[in-house]
C-alpha cells in the first residue's frame, strides 16, 4: 500500500536569485514528486516570523526570518509516494557541506543559511506550512 503525501517546498531567495528553480523543479519530477501547486511571492519579515514561529527560541530565528524575506521565494506542494521523507533525503543535510552528493544543496547550497530550499519536516508541519502559503 503506498503512502501518497503532500508536504511543502520553498526555492529560497539565494537559489531563486540565481535562477535556479527550473533545475530544482526538475529534480523533484525526477524523483517521481509531483507539483500541485506552486506560486512566486516576496514576503515581509512578519510572514517569514510567523512562519519560522517554531524556530523562535533558536538563536538563528531572526537570521532565518531576515533571509527568506529578503528576496523572491517560490512556494510549491509537492505530492507523491513518502513526499515529506523523500524530500528531505533530495534536499540533503542543512549544512551544504555535510549533504550527501547530488542532492539540492550540495548542489546549489552557498552555506548553512542560503541552502537554496526549505522542506516540510513532518506530516503535522506539512499541513500547517500548506495552508499558510496556499490558505489564503
Amino acid at each position: 500500500m503506498s503512502d501518497v503525501e503532500q508536504t511543502l517546498s520553498i526555492i529560497k531567495p539565494d537559489a531563486y536569485e540565481r535562477n535556479l528553480s527550473d533545475k530544482i523543479k526538475a529534480i523533484f519530477l525526477k524523483n517521481n514528486l509531483s507539483i500541485l501547486n506552486s506560486k512566486k511571492l516576496h514576503i515581509s519579515k512578519d510572514e517569514a516570523a510567523e512562519f519560522y514561529k517554531v524556530h523562535q527560541s533558536k538563536p538563528f530565528y531572526d537570521q532565518l526570518c531576515n533571509y527568506l524575506s529578503s528576496g523572491p521565494i517560490e512556494v510549491m506542494i509537492l505530492e507523491g509516494e513518502n513526499a515529506i521523507l523523500k524530500n528531505r533525503e533530495i534536499m540533503g543535510a542543512t549544512d551544504p557541506k555535510k549533504a550527501k552528493d547530488g542532492t539540492i544543496r550540495k548542489l546549489y547550497g552557498i552555506s548553512i543559511d542560503k541552502n537554496s530550499v526549505h522542506g516540510s519536516d513532518s506530516a503535522e508541519n506539512a499541513k500547517i506550512e500548506i495552508s499558510f502559503f496556499f490558505n489564503k
